[in-house]
């Protein structure tokens, strides 16, 4: 499976670039998964409904299906999170997985990085970190993006990973 990230801190712009480049790929005729790592806790479900309510009853898997589409939910319950191997192993074929977080993986990258967040770049001590998406000119021994080049962004990726 093919895979590439977007990272950087937060602020940085990964959010809207991950959906501009969901975007443009599938509009390209790739079929895109994407993987998002939260560093809070977080819920997709919402008190009263019925998924709710199961997962509330103590359910450790809820999996909620319409014509529409499929979610599952799984508890942790203290158990550790699982790797992005094991999310990655979930995930149905696909052209190309975009990984949003996971800074600290292996698999290759792109930093989104807006000069107005005052974070340091994280490319100059990471070499996994292909290029870089900015809003600002930067000097840089790999390739620099402007942020909104989307196109050009997405281009970049399908070589990297040899689509």
């Amino acid at each position: 499976m093919k895979v590439f990230g977007v990272t950087g801190w937060k602020n940085a712009g990964k959010t809207g670039l991950m959906e501009r480049l969901v975007s443009d790929l599938t509009g390209r005729g790739l079929r895109v998964s994407t993987i998002k790592h939260a560093h809070h806790s977080f819920d997709v479900d919402h008190p009263g409904r019925d998924s709710f309510r199961h997962r509330a009853a103590g359910a450790s898997e809820v999996i909620l299906c319409s014509g529409t589409r499929v979610a599952q939910m799984t508890e942790l319950n203290g158990a550790p999170e699982p790797s992005l191997q094991d999310l990655l192993a979930r995930l149905g074929p696909v052209d190309l997985v975009l990984i949003e977080g996971y800074k600290r993986e292996a698999h290759p990258k792109v930093e989104a990085f807006r000069a107005e967040a005052g974070h340091d770049l994280i490319a100059p001590t990471d070499p996994t970190i292909r290029a870089v998406a900015s809003d600002t000119a930067l000097d840089l021994d790999r390739p620099v993006f402007d942020l909104d080049d989307t196109a050009a962004i997405a281009t970049f990726i399908l070589q990297e990973v040899g689509l």
